[in-house]
């Protein structure tokens, strides 16, 4: 299927979901996570989730690296050069959605991408192979482009694969691992 028909597919499947049922999901989804073997590592970066986009409630991940002692990072968006500045969370870090609802940092203690080990990335759908359907904006094959190749790239589910995402870019960043609240892929 093409990508932006997987776009349209999964806003819609999405859309019809209650919040109750998005954080039953998400619970899972987190508890899946600690099946993985990503947790002797330090620095963890992870998405806020877009409350209006129905996205992955990464607060149980968030609990779950807070309690591991993790560093957690997290990033704000440039539209203009699709760059992603990443800032270490911390109890005074201050927090505001910008002008697409994105919980972003104000500002903070800044990492460089080459500190990065795991990256936790919001997705609309994937297919069997690791590639994944997001917003079609590219911040995040660009972020995963700059990271060191052994960092470790996880994409969070609430559906279960497509079979193939046929307009695969040269650029696009395949997944590592993508976990829904049923399932571990590794690729």
């Amino acid at each position: 299927m093409l990508k932006a028909e997987l776009r349209k597919k999964y806003k819609a499947l999405r859309k019809a979901l209650s919040t109750n049922h998005i954080d039953d999901l998400s619970m899972s989804i987190a508890n899946q996570l600690l099946k993985l073997p990503i947790w002797d590592l330090s620095f963890y970066h992870i998405f806020l989730a877009i409350e209006e986009q129905k996205e992955v409630n990464t607060d149980y991940i968030l609990n779950i690296l807070s309690g591991k002692d993790k560093h957690i990072v997290i990033s704000k968006s440039d539209f203009e050069t699709r760059n992603m500045m990443h800032f270490l969370l911390t109890d005074s870090t201050i927090i505001k959605k910008n002008e697409y609802n994105i919980p972003e940092p104000i500002d903070g203690i800044e990492i460089l991408n080459d500190k990065i080990e795991v990256v936790f990335i919001p997705l609309l759908a994937f297919d069997k192979k690791g590639h994944r359907v997001g917003y079609g904006k590219g911040f995040y094959d660009k972020l995963l482009s700059e990271c060191k190749p052994e960092t470790i790239k996880i994409g969070l589910s609430f559906f279960e694969a497509e079979t193939e995402i046929t307009n695969v870019f040269e650029s696009d960043v395949r997944l590592d691992y993508c976990v829904t609240p049923k399932s571990i892929y590794r690729f």
